[in-house]
Order: structure tokens, then C-alpha cells, then sequence
């Protein structure tokens, strides 16, 4: 991932965002592409495009695809990632080749089973990812990111940091530490000068007009203490200290966006993705009884909702193997066969992981085995 701001947006681009506009609902009449979603809560405002599609991302944080194709995605005219795979769910991780290619090899659990939600965990301190992170969070219009909602990059937010954009010291870089690039002061980040240049606020508003100085606030007349000689028409001294301080306040700085506070966003969206694909898969049976003395072989199956089962990989484990044990786990059929290894009374739990072909996430299922 190259993070520079550049203006690369080539001008048969801009001609197609001008066409394209927000991603249309239905796609459009004999639309025959893919919908994608950037994060799980939606993420309105991030200019997209594909080898065949173009547009912003809507508040859903969708955006059109064909299978195979990979996004290049901006805020305004400032390049975030280029070269993500193009899918049904995009997160913050996958912007980053590098960690877009260790998503692709899971971690073991306590139970001796794949699961992708351990190497998420392990990669949500990267530098980089905390620093565009918190950098988002910052141009959200109302601050911070709620529980349940999604980030909204408004068109006024976008004008204002193109407008910016071309007076910064210097690139914006993801990729440098923390510190550099949360720095303020008389050196503020190529990030803190962009933020310094927008108001997150209606137009008009007097929060959006640059704060008095402080020659014009040591030029103005102080307030007269006897509340009777205040003249109306008079701004004092005191009066434009107080702008000063508000309007000043009111600049936001990812500064003001810890590490914390960025992975807590992430690991919602991520949860809520994973939650969203394993609710599509369930066992043909919950709970299974057979007399200990039927020790044939068991089958219990993998389904999806609506058919069209396709796994990649499948494992599974008894958790009392002494009672229940596994014969084998077929990835193509999604079965697992088992059978009764133990007495009358005993019981086991089959815990099934298998990953679906068109995702890096695993999904865990498992059965009640009761021998009776």
C-alpha cells in the first residue's frame, strides 16, 4: 500500500464518478454485477473504483463489483489502498497487502482447531492499520463511532480536504510511527494539517471562520466591568479570546484517537462479519442419541441456508474422543463421520470448523452426542 496523497484520480475516472454518482440501491435495470460492503455498520463517502465500475461508497458502504476485480479506494482525491480484492465484505485489514496475506493463514485455538478471529486479534496493532484507522474515525461527521453505526465521510468533508490536500508539508504515510503521525505543535503530521483545514460543521456556522488573533485580541478594548457601560456593538477583548478558544477546540487531530479506540471499532465490524457468515451455515442435527452397543458409522452434514454449499476446508473433533470418535471429515460433501467408541451414559461434543471457498473466515458448528 503506497499511502501518499496522491491526485492520480485520471480524468476518465472523474468523468465516470460524475456519471456513476452514489451506488444506486438496485444496481440499476439488467445490472448484472456484484454488490460488495466496505465494513459490516457501513461506511458512507469513499470514492471507489474497479476495472468496470465506479462510484462512492453509500451508507451501507457499498459499491459494485465483478468477481476476480480489485478496488482502488479514496477519500476525495487521496489514495487509501489500491489492489484489494474486490468481495462481499471489505474491511480496514484488507487495505494492507501485508496483512490482507496473513488473513489467509488462520490460527490453532485451545481446541486444537483453525479459526481466523485469534489472527485478526493478532493483527489489529499493526502501526499502519491504527493510523489510517484513527485517521477515518477523525473525518466521521459526528466524531466518534457509536455502537452499531458506521463511519459518514460527508461531500462538504470531502470538498474541504481536497482543497487542503495540495498545501500539506507533505504526504500523508500510514506506515510512519504512531507519534509522527499524531504529531502537533509548531510541526503538526501532514494529517493534523489536513484536519486543521476542515470544519465539521454546517456552512456558515462562525466555528468555520478562522479564529481572531492574538494582535487582534490584544488591539480590542477590555470589557467594562460595570455591566452598564457594555456597548452591544463593541467586540472586546474577552469576547474574541473566547471564539478564539472555541473555534480552536473545535479542530479535531487524530491526536485525540488512541489505538484503543480504533481497534474497538474494528473488532466490532470484524465480530459482526463473522457473526453475519456463520448464520448461514447450520449441522442437519443438533443433538444426536444412539445405544452404545450401535457402533456403525454417523454421519452429520454441513448446510446453508438456501443450498449451495461450497467449502474449502472442514475439521472436526470429538471433545471425548474416549466416547465419541471421529472416522473422517469430507470437505467436498461437508460430512463428518463418527462413531459410538464408549458405555451407556457417556457423551461427547463434535465440534465441526470448516471455511467457505469465497472467505478467509472459519466457522464453527458443533453436535451433541449422547450414548445411551
Amino acid at each position: 500500500m503506497r499511502s501518499v496523497h496522491r491526485i492520480r484520480l485520471t480524468f476518465t475516472l472523474l468523468g465516470a464518478l460524475a456519471l456513476s454518482g452514489c451506488l444506486d440501491d438496485d444496481g440499476g435495470s439488467g445490472d448484472d454485477t456484484s454488490k460488495g460492503q466496505l465494513n459490516f455498520n457501513g461506511f458512507n463517502g469513499l470514492s471507489y473504483q474497479t476495472a468496470s465500475q465506479s462510484g462512492t461508497t453509500n451508507a451501507a458502504g457499498e459499491f459494485r463489483y465483478y468477481p476476480g476485480e480489485t478496488l482502488d479506494l479514496y477519500v476525495g482525491n487521496l489514495l487509501l489502498a489500491e489492489d484489494v480484492p474486490a468481495q462481499e465484505y471489505v474491511t480496514l485489514l484488507e487495505f494492507f497487502p501485508d496483512i490482507r496475506n496473513e488473513l489467509e493463514t488462520p490460527l490453532i485455538d485451545d481446541e486444537g482447531l483453525r479459526t481466523h478471529t485469534l489472527r485478526e486479534d493478532q493483527l489489529l496493532d499493526r502501526v499502519a492499520l491504527n493510523n489510517l484507522g484513527r485517521f477515518l474515525i477523525a473525518l466521521n461527521w459526528t466524531g466518534n463511532v457509536r455502537e452499531g453505526e458506521g463511519i459518514d465521510i460527508r461531500t462538504r468533508v470531502v470538498e474541504q480536504l481536497n482543497a487542503a490536500l495540495p498545501g500539506l508539508s507533505a504526504p500523508i504515510d500510514f506506515n510512519v510511527s504512531a507519534p509522527e503521525f499524531t504529531a502537533l505543535g509548531s510541526s503538526p503530521s501532514p494529517a493534523n494539517q489536513l484536519l486543521a483545514e476542515i470544519c465539521f460543521y454546517p456552512e456558515g456556522s462562525p466555528l468555520c471562520d478562522p479564529p481572531p488573533t492574538q494582535e487582534e485580541i490584544d488591539n480590542a478594548p477590555p470589557r467594562p466591568e460595570n455591566e452598564e457601560d457594555i456597548d452591544p456593538d463593541i467586540v472586546y477583548s474577552e469576547d474574541l479570546a473566547a471564539i478564539r478558544s472555541q473555534i480552536i477546540d473545535s479542530i479535531r487531530t487524530v491526536a485525540g484517537i488512541d489505538d484503543e479506540e480504533v481497534q474497538t471499532y474494528l473488532s466490532r465490524e470484524l465480530k459482526a462479519i463473522s457473526t453475519t457468515v456463520a448464520n448461514r451455515y447450520f449441522l442437519d442435527e443438533d443433538v444426536a442419541s444412539h445405544p452404545a452397543t450401535d457402533t456403525a458409522l454417523k454421519q452429520v452434514a454441513v448446510r446453508k441456508i438456501g443450498g449451495g454449499l461450497a467449502l474449502a476446508e472442514l475439521e472436526a473433533i470429538s471433545t471425548r474422543p474416549q466416547d465419541v470418535q471421529i472416522n473422517s471429515a469430507d470437505w467436498q460433501s461437508g460430512e463428518v463421520e463418527y462413531f459410538v467408541a464408549g458405555p451407556s451414559g457417556g457423551e461427547s461434543e463434535l465440534l465441526l470448523s470448516f471455511r467457505p471457498e469465497d472467505t478467509y473466515r472459519w466457522v464453527r458448528k458443533q453436535l451433541r452426542v449422547i450414548i445411551r
